[in-house]
């Protein structure tokens, strides 16, 4: 199918061959998938880029219900998590820095409890 038109948001065929094996595969049993996901990704990725509300998404893409749809059940099954930790390293090693990173740092300003009364007062709250 694809669209018609073609954004700076679209995914580059090197890109999708990275993300597309982190998508759920058609389901084994059921209707057909009817949709393109490479132009539902297409169509998130403009939505971000441009902040239109799904609503306002441009024709050439999918309906914006299914695209939303798409959206909601990929972030509620973790498949953004996943594209999101493949996609970070991806950048980390194409700056020649490990894949992982190696060191983490706790900003001391959110550990501190004991100073201004913190413990002190949720000890007290906690009384009440």
């Amino acid at each position: 199918m694809g669209q018609l038109k073609t954004y700076g948001s679209d995914l580059t065929d090197a890109e999708w061959q990275r993300i597309k094996p982190l998508l759920p595969q058609d389901k084994p049993v059921g209707r057909l998938r009817e949709v393109d996901v490479r132009d539902v990704l297409d169509a998130i990725f403009y939505r971000e880029d441009n902040g239109v509300k799904w609503r306002n998404l441009p024709a050439d893409f999918p309906a914006w219900q299914t695209v939303y749809g798409y959206f909601r059940l990929w972030v509620k099954v973790g498949v953004w998590a996943s594209i999101n930790e493949v996609l970070v390293g991806a950048v980390r090693v194409s700056e020649g820095r490990a894949e992982e990173p190696s060191l983490g740092i706790m900003d001391s300003q959110s550990v501190r409890l004991g100073e201004k009364g913190g413990r002190t007062l949720a000890l007290t709250a906690t009384k009440r």
